[in-house]
């Protein structure tokens, strides 16, 4: 079974709280964690990692917060989940070519193929998809949702 790792659960709880807020509002890691139970510290870590890549932005400062920049529908769980683990790969040798096995190696190619398969199929899920079930893609230009990014 394919795990996901607590990061990407923090970064998707935070998303959906985040959703709800008005346009332009900024929420605090303090806000979310109280929310939605998240541990502060880590919390926070997943906030500054979605902000360097640009899901994000920050305001530092008393009245401080994060705010989201990007459209959710066109973030991908792939993308998020390469946020946080790296380049996606379902075995050590697929993300660097040392691997002590390798000379008796006989899957090599077919976990190949599974690793580009699941790539796949989370490259073409997108966040928005994750945050609300029931919207199909084709619903969503038909229905306005709360989960719109904030200008």
């Amino acid at each position: 079974m394919n795990k996901m790792n607590r990061k990407i659960e923090y970064a998707l709880m935070s998303l959906k709280f985040m959703s709800r807020k008005r346009p332009g509002e900024l929420t605090s890691v303090k806000e979310i964690c109280s929310e939605t139970g998240c541990p502060f510290d880590a919390t926070s870590r997943v906030m500054q990692q979605m902000t360097s890549s640009g899901i994000l932005r920050s305001e530092q400062g008393a009245h401080g917060g994060y705010q989201i920049i990007k459209d959710l529908s066109k973030v991908s769980m792939r993308d998020l989940m390469e946020t946080f683990l790296g380049p996606m790969a379902v075995v050590k040798c697929l993300k660097s070519s040392i691997c002590d096995l390798e000379d008796g190696c006989n899957i090599k190619s077919p976990v190949a193929e599974l690793n580009s398969r699941m790539a796949q199929f989370y490259e073409e899920l997108s966040v928005l998809e994750i945050l609300s079930p029931g919207n199909a893609p084709d619903q969503q230009a038909e229905t306005s949702t709360s989960l719109e990014p904030h200008a």
